[in-house]
């Protein structure tokens, strides 16, 4: 049978038609230790979130929903990797540590960058910056990071809001550096002229915005004491209460810049509500609570108007919107920011608990470290509901390679899992298990169950030496089952061994 020329043009066109559809514009909004109750949908009634609540009603809101570690440089390693941190020895990273994303990874943007989108991170960044070898030039090209792991554009604060340097980096270069006052970080070359910084443990009274409870006390920039040492960069400092507007900003010119024929990947990943909470005054008062419950509101704002953005650009309708945090929540953190309530079980900010009815957050294994707020919105392919499927942020790399029909190598991403289904409501069940860590602990969710391997303890000796909870019946985690279970925890045990002992990674034991 023979096919005309016009027919076969229609079909081509047909299936491009179709194939644009299945490409949909993707933007990650990251916040930075939000917690599972800090938004409105989740249960805060403290902080008003009326954008990220429109945002999950109009998309799937996941309860069961998590980051790979409660902490962030691990999680947002992982959720570029797809690789759990504890592979590399992935810590929270000190102001000058080198990238932790080597050449050699696959990342999220490098999925997207070969289905020929365009690619960009604006916000914290934290993953580290230089190849480890040679100190990074702050002067020059400050390098390699985010371009070198798959970003076309990228504008950040290379650390965090808390360390320095308290500049912000647009792909290689320092914005605003006055070369007659070079920028150092750790130390300056001997004879070397530049602004000095008051240090903060000799200086109390420098730290004018408000003191440091712990720990953030080298540097004070803007009033507020950091960790690390830096010299010089004056004209180049962020101010700490427009941080929100500028990230806004870069994020709106980057979207106003975009043609309509060519996807894109947008990694939006702001500093709030990590210390120092320091939000714009406009928003001071705008919570019942104290500065977290302020930057909360922020966060919120920015959330809108990302969503006001794509609106302007006519980009709704075939852009897929992620919400979700690095990890849980944490109060007082380093700064006497007046957050930290402590009740007779656990700390609150003023009455407002951010891990919800989850025990723990930032730093500790239980759930409030790594279940947070997950909402997914994709007009037309998602229908509006809440879900109770399992889903990990680090599963995102095999579902968007799923999605763009892109196959990922056996070395590729090697801990992601195709959860495609669960995360376009689907499926109602999502993965069977998925593994969890802060600091050196790790934890497995099987179900219900959760076994908890704590730092130290020994995972081959025949008694388990951790902590196993039936979170169907003790959704807190305060009844600890190993002693009363012995064979359900040494099987958990068993089983949390293997994955972690499974060099070439999750995906490849498990079926796809």
């Amino acid at each position: 049978m023979k096919i005309s020329l016009r027919i076969l043009a229609t079909i081509l066109l047909l299936s491009s038609s179709l194939l644009a559809v299945e490409t949909p514009n993707v933007v990650i909004i990251y916040g930075d230790d939000v917690g599972y109750a800090d938004v409105g949908v989740y249960g805060s009634k403290l902080i008003p979130t009326p954008n990220i609540d429109k945002l999950a009603n109009e998309g799937l809101m996941f309860t069961d929903g998590h980051c790979s570690a409660a902490t962030c440089t691990p999680s947002r390693f992982s959720m570029l990797t797809g690789i759990h941190g504890f592979r590399h020895g992935v810590r929270v990273l000190a102001p000058n540590a080198p990238s932790k994303i080597k050449p050699d990874m696959f990342t999220l943007p490098q999925l997207f960058k070969k289905a020929g989108y365009q690619t960009a991170v604006v916000g914290k960044w934290h993953l580290g910056i230089g190849d480890g070898k040679t100190p990074v030039d702050w002067n020059g090209d400050v390098k390699p990071g985010p371009l070198e792991v798959g970003f076309d554009y990228s504008f950040l604060l290379p650390s965090t809001n808390d360390r320095v340097p308290c500049v912000y980096v647009e792909n290689h270069r320092v914005v605003n550096l006055d070369p007659n006052d070079p920028l150092f970080v750790g130390k300056k070359p001997d004879g070397v002229v530049c602004t000095e910084y008051p240090d903060g443990k000799k200086n109390r009274d420098a730290m004018t915005y408000y003191q440091s409870s712990h720990g953030h006390n080298n540097s004070v920039i803007n009033g507020i004491g950091r960790i690390g040492k830096q010299f010089g960069g004056k004209a180049a400092l962020w101010n700490d209460e427009t941080m929100a507007d500028v990230f806004v900003e870069k994020t709106k010119a980057f979207l106003n810049a975009q043609q309509p024929d060519k996807p894109f990947f947008l990694y939006f990943s702001s500093q709030d509500i990590h210390v120092p909470r320091a939000p714009h005054p406009r928003f001071k008062g705008k919570s019942q609570l104290s500065y977290r419950g302020d930057a909360m509101v922020q966060l919120d704002w920015a959330t809108g108007e990302i969503i006001k953005a794509l609106e302007a650009n006519h980009l709704t309708e075939n852009t897929l919107v992620i919400f979700s945090s690095d990890n849980g929540p944490v109060y007082d953190d380093g700064y006497e920011d007046g957050t930290t309530v402590r009740t007779s079980t656990k700390e609150v900010d003023r009455g407002h608990d951010a891990s919800g009815p989850y025990r723990g957050g930032k730093y500790q294994i239980y759930e409030g470290g790594t279940r947070v707020p997950f909402i997914v919105k994709w007009p037309g392919h998602i229908h509006p509901g809440k879900s109770d499927a399992m889903v990990s942020q680090i599963d995102l790399i095999a579902s968007f390679a799923s999605l763009l029909d892109i196959p990922l190598e056996t070395d590729q991403a090697i801990d992601s899992r195709n959860c495609l289904p669960a995360l376009l409501g689907k499926s109602e069940t999502g993965h069977e298990f998925i593994i969890e860590e802060a600091l050196r602990s790790v934890a497995l969710r099987q179900g219900s169950w959760k076994y908890i391997q704590k730092q130290g303890r020994n995972p081959n000796q025949n008694k388990p030496a951790g902590e196993l909870y039936n979170l169907a019946t003790d959704v807190g985690e305060q009844n600890n089952l190993a002693a009363a279970n012995p064979s359900q925890a040494k099987r958990l045990q068993k089983t949390l061994k293997m994955l972690i002992d499974a060099k070439s990674g999750i995906r490849n034991l498990s079926p796809q």
